[in-house]
């Protein structure tokens, strides 16, 4: 399983950035910040794919969390021309730890980068 550098400054044309959202889509800190202004996050989305980003809303709650990395899940295994890097979802603003979110994503595909506080638990 590949890790996600800590870092991300610049994408390939076949990668995506795939970070936590709320729903409102209202990127203003953390990764969706940076998705926002580098990547093509759009405003007022927190759902799915736009521009070299997909997001992730991790602010309503666990159960929704976990639907989200369900459908996200989903969408990578039928994009496998894509290369996602998975960030620590749910882990900063929303507050989780990694034992609570990772096990939301086993199961990704082999295009899908994963944080390295993840990779142990999945």
């Amino acid at each position: 399983m590949e890790t996600t550098p800590e870092r991300i400054s610049e994408l390939r044309p076949d990668e995506v950035f795939v970070f936590g959202s709320n729903a409102g889509g209202l990127h203003g800190g953390g990764a969706a910040r940076i998705a926002h202004e580098r990547f093509g996050a759009v405003w007022g989305e927190g759902h799915g794919r736009h521009g070299q980003t997909y997001a992730i809303d991790t602010m309503s709650g666990l159960d929704v969390l976990e639907s989200e990395a369900r459908a996200f899940i989903a969408y990578a295994s039928v994009h496998p021309e894509l290369r996602f890097l998975l960030t620590p979802v749910g882990c900063g603003i929303a507050g989780y730890t990694p034992e609570q979110v990772a096990p939301l994503f086993i199961g990704v595909p082999p295009n899908v980068t994963v944080p390295v506080s993840f990779a142990p638990l999945l």
